[in-house]
């Protein structure tokens, strides 16, 4: 990982003689492209764990499937319409992983107390032992890895966090995805 401080080095010998709105707008430039390196970077590496989390609760199934039951636990009973809205994907999606999930036990259905039509999607006893043991493992893991830091520090990285996931709204994410690939099938 490069230091920051070398990236200031290189834009200011860079921008040298240059007028102070080029300098900026290119320090600006290369600290954009080293913030979307580190979360290109944080992503991949969070789908690789996402992966294996997700193989631990059971051998077939996919990352996707594993933030489900997540989302499930987090929120306890969930209709699936709220459940794809939650994660940002599209209904056919979402019902493709839970019927997947209920036939391994790990989630059932069961009417809606609110709205007899619709069904709520809720762990099964088996489903919520095997989340408490993948995420006890995980916690775990990151007690062990960011356990050395100072608690400010780990509140402000949770604070950007927080900051950064707040900024991407996933039903504009969602519709963007979806106006690309109706363009796209449109020009074929």
């Amino acid at each position: 990982m490069s230091n920051p401080a070398d990236g200031r080095q290189r834009g200011a010998r860079a921008d040298a003689g240059a007028p102070d709105s080029v300098s900026s707008g290119d320090s600006l430039d290369e600290t954009l492209n080293t913030v979307e390196h580190q979360i290109s970077l944080f992503w991949r590496r969070s789908r690789s764990i996402s992966q294996q989390l997700s193989r631990q609760v059971h051998p077939d199934m996919e990352p996707s499937a594993y933030g489900l039951l997540a989302v499930i636990r987090r929120e306890g009973p969930i209709r699936l319409t709220d459940l794809a809205q939650n994660i940002g994907v599209g209904k056919p999606s979402v019902s493709r992983q839970i019927a997947f999930l209920e036939s391994i036990g790990l989630v059932s259905k069961e009417a809606d107390p609110l709205d007899g039509r619709a069904q709520s999607i809720r762990l099964t006893e088996k489903g919520e032992e095997k989340m408490h043991q993948v995420q006890d493992a995980r916690r775990q893991d990151f007690r062990e890895r960011l356990g050395e830091w100072p608690v400010e520090e780990l509140q402000t990285l949770a604070e950007y966090m927080a900051k950064l996931n707040s900024i991407f709204d996933l039903d504009v994410i969602g519709k963007d995805a979806a106006a690309t690939h109706r363009a796209g099938n449109a020009s074929r």
